[in-house]
């Protein structure tokens, strides 16, 4: 296993023995690949690195609104050829949008690969952004954005997100708001893209059975003609906010309660315990709050703790669904988890059992050429490198009982917490 950078397509030795590969067009784009010769599928994503983070003030949801919308049409297909282009030979086409990036893919047979690239590529290199389409599409955006607001389980997180960062842009919903989506314009759309879509921030990434070579002339082919040049985005600085306890009434049944406390970045030495003290609180059925929460004093019907790690920050929380009468004991038996985790050791057994869940997940969610594919390519955007398996699953095996409970009394004190509750505007009938 190695990586190899270079420009343009020029061929090398025995390129398909490689498991993954590197190469830079000559414009800039990096190309990435990952060869699994066991099956006969290809996952095709086109990253780009820009996010809800980077959007300016009064632009929130751009980003989404964008993906949204370079489907609705190109200047060499109208919304229904894009579709078909992809299904009709038995593929999948779709895209999401996060904090920091947007990505387009597609997972199509290994014999369709080309298919896949020119389509993906076609995407953001010729959107045409019919005006009658983006009203049309703020309406669609608009009944998401409804959607969401009528799922509390969903919606909470965005809540907690605004409490840790407001006024910086990853205090703002992925989405946007209704007034920021309806005040979307054609000429915003086009700035957005020329800004964004750049060369320099793109990765197009491969996971299947794709010979390295073949794909980078297809790369060339379909999107080595974009004009290479670069744009960077000026990063606002992030709040220092003090801990805030939020509690807002809605037309719901059960309360939700959302807490989480802002700590390290994905380049910190500290990922790998935070990722296992994780999965050891909250992960799954064996996880200590749903054996505590839910077992032992049956307050709640769902609860786990979660990880977001963005490049200059990130955030540690938990979940918890339950009743409104029993809010107060819930929060008092999550902080007593806390401190237990920061007073005392973890059993070198339980140790054992975390990093093994840990380990099975991984190697089963490498079985989809999806999450491969996502895997370099995000891995690509953040750390400009491959690292393999063997060298993740040996950081995480190598993780201590006693690093464990330091990363624990950095992210576990609960004086540094925010939690966001929504309690039910009238009581069960």
């Amino acid at each position: 296993m190695h990586t190899r950078s270079r420009k343009g397509a020029h061929p090398s030795p025995n390129p398909v023995l490689q498991h993954f590969n590197k190469s830079v067009l000559t414009n800039g784009i990096r190309v990435v690949s990952e060869y699994i010769p066991t099956v006969r599928s290809v996952s095709v994503g086109l990253w780009i690195d820009v996010g809800s983070r980077d959007e300016g003030a009064g632009k929130n949801g751009i980003s989404h609104f964008l993906e949204h919308m370079v489907f609705k049409g190109t200047q060499r297909r109208n919304m229904r050829q894009i579709a078909q282009s992809i299904e009709s030979i038995g593929g999948y086409i779709n895209a999401f949008t996060t904090k920091e990036h947007t990505c387009f893919y597609a997972r199509v047979l290994d014999e369709h690969i080309e298919k896949a690239v020119d389509v993906i590529t076609d995407l953001v290199k010729n959107p045409v952004f019919h005006p009658k389409e983006i009203t049309k599409e703020k309406f669609v955006v608009l009944e998401e954005l409804k959607q969401i607001e009528d799922d509390p389980d969903d919606l909470i997180h965005d809540y907690l997100d605004r409490v840790l960062y407001f006024p910086h842009p990853l205090g703002e919903p992925i989405i946007g708001s209704s007034d920021s989506i309806r005040q979307i314009e054609r000429e915003d759309l086009f700035t957005h893209l020329n800004n964004n879509y750049t060369p320099d921030k793109m990765v197009l990434a491969a996971a299947g059975n794709i010979d390295h070579e073949t794909f980078v002339r297809y790369a060339e082919k379909y999107i080595g003609s974009l004009e290479r040049r670069s744009h960077t985005n000026g990063q606002s600085r992030l709040p220092n906010r003090r801990s805030k306890y939020v509690e807002i009434k809605k037309p719901i049944q059960q309360a939700y309660i959302c807490m989480g406390n802002k700590t390290f970045g994905i380049h910190s030495k500290y990922r790998y315990p935070l990722l296992v003290l994780n999965a050891l609180l909250g992960d799954g059925m064996s996880s200590r709050l749903n054996q505590v929460i839910r077992e032992k004093h049956g307050l709640a019907y769902n609860t786990y703790s979660f990880v977001n790690l963005l490049r200059d920050t990130g955030l540690f929380g938990v979940y918890v669904g339950t009743d409104s009468e029993k809010i107060n004991k819930t929060m008092d038996v999550l902080h007593r988890e806390f401190e237990k985790l920061q007073d005392k050791p973890v059993s070198r057994a339980e140790l054992r059992r975390t990093i093994s869940q840990i380990k099975g997940n991984m190697m089963l969610g490498l079985e989809n050429m999806s999450s491969r594919m996502m895997r370099i390519g995000s891995g690509e955007l953040y750390f400009k490198k491959y690292t393999t398996l063997d060298t993740i699953l040996k950081k995480i095996n190598e993780v201590t009982s006693e690093e464990l409970r330091s990363v624990a009394r950095k992210v576990l004190d609960v004086s540094k917490f925010s939690t966001v509750v929504f309690k039910p505007s009238t009581p069960l009938t």
